[in-house]
């Protein structure tokens, strides 16, 4: 873009037009020969003027209209002609002589269309005898020129792009626009509409177009891939006539050369077309496109841009609406709530956007309606649709019911795992085989039956073969399962089976590919994501566990109980690997409130073992007593599968520690050991908790601890791992398996062992600094400076509160970090967090009473 020296104020030309001028400019009387060509609102008004300005400044004359048939035109005198298109035939042809004599000086502005072959002779003479210009809309360097030129506005970079993607760069609507915003005092910032007096300026450029053309814009604006045949359906004309109204329309400056409408020229069309017209032309569109069986989604989607979505047919609607299911199923609901509102009975595909998208009270309400009114086939789908919304909720038994009653073999499936996720063992023996008529093998039915299939195995059978089954299940469903509606994913269930044998590698990579491929919709991705969150705080990386919870409620919609028990569950045990006791006591209420709201199942023993946990922590195991004993009466009724009783145990274990009762700590130890043949994650679980045990009671085998604790990391249980190691360190007299297990918790948490270096140590100065440690690693005294340092207070405040001096405190510390090996303050207060929670687990520090042997 430049704007050239000569011309006038707000004429923005581009390099090939300020050559014209520049060469007029310095020879006002030398040959002159030009065709300009460009449709309305590109500038061949301003041009002209300009020229006539040079020319007049020059002092020559200038002629502003074709010359009659006949007419004698001055040689001297300059011709300058605008829309040459609207001529007749003999001006055209008056025109034409002027240029084949040569002696005459003219300039001829015209649209690309319609051309006569008249016209279409003038416009050759004037490029082998001169040249042809064409005029195209600005470039975005020349749409910020021309906001230069406009004061009020100046150029910053939104306001050039708001503008140019309106206006598509034509100029008369980068004018009146500029001129728009200037008025409203427009600036900067994220704007969304053109304002509504630029808007009305389109109103006479589209009075003044013929019946024809403006349906055919309205046809455009309503958007999407329009063919000729269709185009001529809706306006009654052959090919050819419609490339007529296309080429009529483009000359206008109201379509762009890609058969596309600018924004505000869409808008404008859209808001200032009559209402019976305009509301004419859409619903014949949308019967057209139905008719041949062609998408409506991006028309439904341009009607709804530029608010004019009540004027679809709420057929046309529904079709839209079933089109979005897949990607968009809030979107998909929209449009079925706006296909009943303008009279289309709601169906069962309604309730089915509405669970998709995670709005379960619509969908059960819907779904419920629908229950008692409709026809039996949307009876049978409102029923999956209730069950599945149910399921989500906790009611496993009214789910369970709804599903073998809808009748399919996919339901029956759903059946089978709610039945096994209640307790009820003779769910192993049922068939989901569908109703008599058969139901074809989609890969949702098939995704179903190996869904049931692996629940089944991992009740009954080797943790093996139920995880094939289920992550066969997920693989099913990824091309093609954003539209399923699940009561769990298979790729859930895979990954909850995953952890409960130990296999986390397994659980990430299904959790992985099931987000990537959208399966279930939003309704299950939050699921998803608090699986992956899970799966980081059980490996230690405490921190992108935090992050990845916070993912899940960014819509700003409340989770349904099962994953708000998860959610509790993992801030819960956030707060407790942290040692961070005031997050454990504000988030407890919210946690046995979302313990009641959902009902034990299968699936659910992993958050309640850890909220087991938590309450221990926190003196208030007594409120989930009864619903641990539901748990555990559950897998009573499945014949105490190990491979979902495991994990209960060793949250049990825990739990049972922290509130100093060696018994119950026995017991599930015994639980563990009576299981260690089923996997071995199971085997490294109860090797584990048998060492712990021990190590309360102040045996400490190092190697045999150390075994254990690497055990536990191997399978996953990172923190666990660093704690038993840890623990056994602080408990044991002996320096050098003291330092060999703090080296271990050291790297099962994955800091560099030893020193600044990252070696480990050895001999001399570095068993130098962990001698005279007391059996507990610290002093009573350290322990208080350690819980107060750790709760984020500064020296001088915790010399307030424990009546020292700060200086003291920082001698404490320093003397900490000493004795316990760490080599900067970030290794100190990891380490520091689990003494403290290690101490608080402990009976003050007295050993346990010896077991009684087995």
């Amino acid at each position: 873009m430049i704007m050239n020296d000569l011309a006038a104020p707000g004429l923005t030309l581009d390099k090939g037009l300020q050559a014209l001028l520049h060469t007029v400019a310095q020879d006002p009387t030398g040959p002159l020969a030009v065709g300009i060509a460009g449709p309305a609102g590109h500038g061949k008004t301003a041009l002209l003027a300009e020229l006539e300005r040079i020319h007049q400044r020059a002092g020559i004359a200038v002629r502003t209209a074709a010359p009659e048939p006949g007419e004698p035109v001055d040689p001297d005198t300059v011709v300058l002609v605008d829309d040459a298109h609207l001529l007749d035939d003999a001006r055209i042809g008056a025109l034409s002589r002027l240029v084949a004599d040569r002696r005459h000086r003219l300039v001829v502005a015209h649209r690309p269309w319609p051309r006569s072959a008249a016209f279409s002779e003038l416009v050759d003479a004037l490029r082998r005898e001169g040249q042809a210009v064409l005029l195209t809309p600005f470039t975005r360097e020349q749409t910020a020129a021309h906001l230069t030129a406009t004061p009020e506005l100046g150029r910053p970079a939104d306001l050039v792009d708001f503008v140019h993607t309106q206006t598509a760069g034509v100029p008369r609507d980068v004018e009146r626009l500029a001129r728009g915003l200037a008025g409203a005092e427009t600036r900067t910032g994220a704007m969304v509409d053109p304002p509504r007096s630029v808007i009305l300026e389109f109103g006479p450029d589209l009075d003044v177009q013929p019946t024809a053309v403006r349906r055919l814009l309205l046809a455009v604006a309503a958007g999407g891939a329009l063919p000729v045949s269709m185009l001529g359906a809706l306006l009654g004309r052959d090919p050819a006539g419609v490339d007529e109204l296309i080429a009529t329309t483009r000359a206008a400056g109201l379509l762009g050369a890609d058969g596309r409408l600018a924004p505000i020229v869409r808008r404008a069309v859209a808001t200032l077309s009559p209402s019976t017209e305009r509301t004419a032309v859409w619903r014949r569109l949308t019967e057209l496109q139905l008719a041949r069986g062609g998408a409506v989604l991006p028309l439904v989607r341009s009607l709804l841009a530029v608010g004019a979505l009540a004027d679809c047919p709420a057929a046309t609607l529904a079709a839209a609406a079933d089109e979005a299911l897949a990607d968009e199923p809030a979107f998909a609901a929209e449009l079925f709530a706006a296909a009943t509102a303008a009279g289309r009975p709601p169906n069962a595909r309604q309730a089915l956007a509405a669970a998709l998208a995670g709005d379960l009270d619509d969908a059960l309400r819907l779904a419920d309606r629908l229950l008692a009114t409709a026809a039996p086939p949307d009876r049978s789908e409102a029923a999956v649709v209730a069950a599945t919304a149910l399921a989500h909720r906790g009611h496993v038994g009214r789910s369970v019911e709804l599903f073998r009653w809808s009748g399919t073999a996919s339901a029956a499936a759903f059946a089978i795992v709610g039945g096994l996720a209640a307790g009820d063992l003779a769910a192993t023996t049922e068939s989901p085989a569908g109703d008599p008529a058969g139901e074809p093998p989609t890969l949702h039915a098939s995704a179903a039956r190996l869904m049931a299939n692996g629940v089944r195995e991992s009740v009954t059978g080797p943790p093996t073969a139920a995880l094939s089954a289920l992550v066969q299940a997920a693989a099913l469903l990824e091309p093609d399962g954003r539209a399923a509606l699940l009561p769990d994913s298979p790729a859930a269930l895979a990954a909850l089976t995953a952890v409960h044998c130990g296999e986390l590698e397994i659980a990430e990579r299904v959790l992985h590919r099931a987000l990537g491929a959208g399966v279930g919709g939003p309704l299950m991705a939050r699921r998803h994501r608090l699986l992956q969150a899970w799966i980081l705080m059980v490996r230690g990386e405490i921190h992108a566990a935090g992050e990845r919870l916070a993912t899940v409620t960014l819509d700003g919609r409340s989770l349904e109980s099962r994953d708000q028990l998860f959610a509790a569950a993992i801030r819960m045990g956030i707060g407790r690997r942290n040692s961070d006791l005031g997050a454990l006591k504000r988030g407890w209420g919210q946690a046995l409130e979302a313990v009641v709201r959902h009902p034990v199942d299968l699936f659910t023993l992993l958050p309640l073992g850890e909220l087991a946990i938590a309450g221990a922590r926190l003196g208030d195991l007594a409120r989930l007593e009864p619903y641990l004993h539901q748990g555990r009466s559950l897998l009573d009724r499945l014949g105490n599968p190990p491979l979902w009783g495991v994990p209960l145990h060793w949250s049990g274990l825990h739990a049972a520690i922290l509130t100093s009762e060696p018994t119950v700590a026995d017991e599930h130890v015994t639980a563990l050991l009576a299981a260690a043949g089923h996997s071995r994650y199971a085997a490294v679980v109860a090797a584990a908790a048998e060492s712990w045990v021990e190590v309360l009671r102040g045996v400490v085998d190092p190697i045999r601890v150390e075994a254990a604790a690497r055990g536990l990391h191997d399978t996953g249980l990172c923190w666990d791992g660093a704690r038993l190691a840890g623990q056994a360190a602080i408990r044991t007299a002996d320096r050098r398996a003291m330092t060999t297990l703090l080296e271990c918790a050291r790297a099962l948490q994955g800091r560099p062992s030893g020193g600044q270096s990252g070696q480990p140590p050895t001999t001399g100065a570095s068993t130098a600094r962990v001698a005279g440690p007391t059996q507990h690693g610290l002093s009573d005294r350290e322990y208080e400076v350690a819980e107060l340092v750790l709760a984020g207070l500064t020296y001088r405040e915790i010399g307030d509160r424990l009546f020292i001096s700060a200086k003291t405190v920082e001698h404490h510390v320093a003397r900490m970090r000493n004795r316990l090996n760490c080599a900067n303050r970030t290794e100190l207060l990891a380490l520091l967090r689990t003494l403290v929670a290690d101490r608080a687990s402990d009976t003050a520090g007295q050993p346990w009473p010896q077991r009684a042997s087995r």
